[in-house]
């Protein structure tokens, strides 16, 4: 099988969102493991129709130790699957950024990298949030870049804290300003689910003179 070009686009943006690329034990294919929140059910079923052909298995959930639940599926291994693996991580198996992103992200690639990270920065700003914390400082100036770049988003690294275990860990997410809202509405909402609106800001309605 070949896969369709929606379908990559849709690995490109997912890969840099949640998705998890898993190396067969021989090392020469590669399968996706698309697992989200249980809260994301809708967004979930949406994937798996859109690779059922690639699925051996069904949607599953499972339970954290903590009680909360997840649900997903794995495709099954293949080759074709192996490029994104080699593309973004490394040979530790750590995600990457791919040194062909710049050519292969797409306005739908974005869209659904925001569905799976996505968030508001606050109700009253129309500026959003991509939750990058598995990136570096350097990697996510490097995607900002491409943001800027490709499509015309003003963005930069946002630093957050995070208290874990008592140790005060750095991360970074990227920040896209409110001056781009329009521009970045006209990239993705059309690609984005009803489901996930909820993430995006709304219009500003002007008031009457």
């Amino acid at each position: 099988m070949i896969l369709t070009n929606i379908q990559r686009e849709i690995i490109i943006g997912c890969t840099l969102g949640d998705l998890h690329i898993e190396q067969s034990p021989n090392g020469q294919k590669a399968r996706l493991v698309f697992e989200y929140s249980i809260k994301q059910t809708d967004y979930i079923l949406h994937l798996y129709k859109t690779f059922k052909d690639w699925v051996p298995g069904e949607v599953k959930t499972r339970e954290r130790k903590n009680g909360s639940k997840l649900i997903g599926f794995k495709t099954k291994y293949d080759g074709v699957f192996r490029f994104y693996r080699q593309q973004f991580y490394d040979i530790n198996g750590k995600k990457i950024i791919s040194k062909i992103l710049n050519k292969v992200l797409t306005a739908r690639s974005i869209a659904y990298w925001y569905m799976d990270d996505g968030s508001l920065k606050s109700k009253q700003s129309k500026g959003v949030i991509l939750n990058t914390h598995n990136f570096s400082k350097k990697e996510i100036e490097v995607l900002c870049f491409i943001l800027n770049d490709k499509f015309q988003l003003q963005c930069k690294p946002r630093k957050q804290k995070h208290l874990i275990n008592n140790e005060t860990r750095i991360y970074y997410q990227i920040y896209i300003s409110g001056y781009s809202y329009d521009t970045l509405r006209k990239l993705i909402f059309d690609y984005l689910l009803s489901e996930m609106y909820y993430k995006f800001p709304k219009p500003r309605v002007k008031k009457k003179d």
